[in-house]
């Protein structure tokens, strides 16, 4: 029984390291998708529509598989539907952002890895300051430990690290022309058979 309990107590590390890995691949599969839809002008807004249907099916019809399944009332106070709607905006247009600048970068030569760090280290920055904002600290700000300001520091520190000294892929080898066999002597071939 304690071993459960254990677990409980660090379900949110083991959701939230979830979302690290699922985001974290987000980038990488939204350029690939991006490129595959081979449409230099209209690639992105062609994969953003996929990204679409992929938050219907998991973010529409899973929610309301659970809902029924577990029986829920189907009452919605406004407050909620449009602070769940605003959020979801947010997401979404992010997402959007996320795609233009995959576009941008690859006119100038800056790849999935480097836009996805400036998100993903710039966004906890976000968080947190908001947070703070609409949740102040008891005492105020001047209550807030010097170490706080040191991990918002590291932060970007850590993302414009990983931006400027990413390492490049190699460059591809180019491709040996097939080897060019001269036509066969119809000749040549019936001497050696004789």
């Amino acid at each position: 029984m304690q071993q459960k309990s254990k677990v409980m107590t660090y379900s949110w590390l083991l959701f939230a390291l979830g979302t690290v890995a699922t985001w974290g691949l987000y980038g990488v599969f939204l350029h690939m998708g991006q490129m595959g839809m081979a449409d230099p002008v209209n690639g992105r807004y062609k994969a953003f529509l996929f990204v679409g249907i992929a938050y219907f099916l998991t973010a529409v019809v899973a929610p309301l598989a659970v809902l029924v399944v577990k029986g829920s009332n189907w009452s919605f106070p406004g407050k909620g539907m449009w602070l769940s709607l605003v959020a979801g905006i947010l997401g979404a247009i992010g997402a959007f952002f996320v795609l233009l600048a995959l576009g941008a970068g690859i006119k100038n030569h800056v790849g999935p890895s480097v836009v996805m760090s400036i998100i993903f280290a710039g966004a906890p920055i976000v968080n947190a300051f908001v947070a703070i904002k609409m949740h102040p600290p008891e005492g105020g700000f001047s209550a807030i430990p010097w170490q706080f300001y040191l991990g918002i520091c590291l932060a970007a520190a850590g993302g414009c690290l990983v931006t400027l000294f990413k390492p490049n892929p190699a460059p591809h080898k180019p491709v040996a022309p097939a080897a060019q066999h001269a036509p066969a002597n119809p000749d040549a071939d019936s001497a050696n058979k004789s």
